[in-house]
């Protein structure tokens, strides 16, 4: 979510600066786990409009974040996000292979 280090909505009114302070929670979220946007899978994009040009918006914002990595995306409009003047909620699916999953073979 696009929310602030005291728990507020960044970018209150616009679309791309709540997709792209999502994105840095997003990135702060997978190096917790140990993974980057190139272990994502598997992204949702929510995006409260109906206006085609805001949700395109967003996407651009998460899409030009992901670069060279085309992980599927999906992109929706809803009605309204959980906290008050959230336009932007971005979910993200990633993988992770510990090193100690691996098998080796003698």
């Amino acid at each position: 979510m696009p929310l602030t280090e005291d728990g507020s909505i960044a970018a209150v009114g616009d679309y791309a600066g709540q997709a792209a302070k999502a994105m840095d929670n997003l990135h702060t979220a997978l190096a917790a786990a140990g993974a980057t946007l190139e272990d994502v899978v598997k992204t949702t994009v929510l995006v409260a409009s109906t206006e085609r040009r805001d949700l395109f918006t967003a996407w651009q914002v998460v899409r030009d974040a992901f670069g060279e990595h085309d992980a599927p995306i999906t992109l929706m409009g809803v009605t309204v996000l959980g906290y008050r003047d959230q336009l932007v909620e971005i979910e993200a699916v990633a993988a992770v292979l510990n090193s100690d999953d691996l098998l080796t073979s003698n």
